[in-house]
């Protein structure tokens, strides 16, 4: 099948889910359940299987391994978003009624967004190889962007572990666009409570056009996401170079974004190892990348890698749990 019809596929299935959340799950403004966001996370993983297994078909299994990997690499980076979204809307006060909203147009930023990082992407890798180099007996091409790519993965998966009262502690208020529209614009601060059932970005008062703590949190989530994908466009560049590949299962892994944040919103705390996971899984794909200049590692190895740690993270936290309950 050629690669247009794939795509064509893809968008097809994107926007009627979009259409579909939109239209029907939030038709009105609600209260996201634990109960409604695991159906929601269930029925987006078995999506996404679904066209993996599709790519398997049409494709083989290098390319289903290659989206599977990028994937589980993207889903698992996400984790660390919602760490930071919980820290958002808490930091603006954001309803509970409001934050799907939040997060459904963050998320449609994210799908343009993640486009133009991945395209560029591919092209400068494609352009800024080196001249082969003969060392050994054994002919070595040196990229510039995988090896930039390569030294951000390993300093972001470092400081990843830093301890987490440092990250509570931020002000997200000092985010230059929020500055600005803080000097633009007089803010609404009690919209929410006034429209808790149709809450606005921009609302008038006496005229007046006022922004809202639902704007500041929408661009706010919007700037993290382009700081998360300084992370998590290069980890997925070490599993494949095919921009299709890794779009469409970026883009799924992050339309269940949503859904997973208000299922594990109010537990992840309590998963404290999931940070060094994380840490762990840039380290490794940043190291991975930089090899990759010497030896090819199978992205099944990677597949394995970031499942086994992510599942030890868990299971490593929940005995902590349990140990402090005792």
């Amino acid at each position: 099948m050629p690669e247009t019809y794939l795509l064509i596929i893809f968008a097809i299935i994107v926007v009627t889910i979009l259409l579909f959340d939109l239209g029907i799950f939030n038709k009105k403004q609600h209260i996201v359940s634990v109960k409604e966001a695991t159906i929601r996370t269930i029925i987006y993983i078995i999506i996404s299987s679904l066209f993996g297994l599709f790519i398997f078909y049409e494709y083989g299994s290098e390319k289903a391994t290659q989206f599977f990997a990028a994937y589980l690499t993207e889903e698992s980076l996400s984790l660390d978003n919602i760490f930071v979204f919980v820290l958002i809307f808490s930091f603006y006060k954001i309803d509970e009624m409001q934050k799907h909203k939040i997060l459904f147009w963050g998320i449609i930023g994210a799908v343009v967004l993640r486009a133009i990082f991945i395209f560029v992407g591919v092209g400068l890798i494609e352009i800024t190889y080196l001249p082969s180099l003969d060392i050994f007996g054994k002919s070595i091409e040196f990229n510039i962007v995988l090896t930039i790519f390569a030294i951000i993965l390993f300093y972001a998966g470092v400081k990843s572990f830093k301890p987490e009262e440092e990250e509570k502690s931020q002000n997200f208020d000092n985010n230059i666009l929020i500055k600005l529209l803080r000097k633009r614009f007089p803010i609404d601060t009690n919209s929410l409570s006034k429209d808790a059932e149709h809450g606005k970005f921009i609302t008038r008062i006496n005229g007046v056009k006022h922004i809202t703590p639902l704007l500041l949190t929408l661009i706010t989530i919007e700037f993290s996401d382009i700081i998360f994908a300084v992370d998590s466009i290069p980890a997925i560049f070490a599993i494949s170079r095919d921009p299709l590949i890794l779009y469409t299962s970026n883009i799924f892994a992050i339309l269940g974004l949503r859904s997973m944040y208000f299922l594990l919103a109010s537990i992840i705390k309590y998963f404290k190892r999931l940070r060094q996971g994380i840490a762990i899984i840039l380290i490794f794909i940043g190291l991975k990348m930089f090899v990759s200049n010497f030896v090819h590692i199978p992205a099944i190895m990677s597949l394995c890698v970031i499942f086994g740690v992510i599942s030890i993270s868990i299971l490593w936290s929940v005995v902590e749990n349990k140990k402090r309950i005792r």
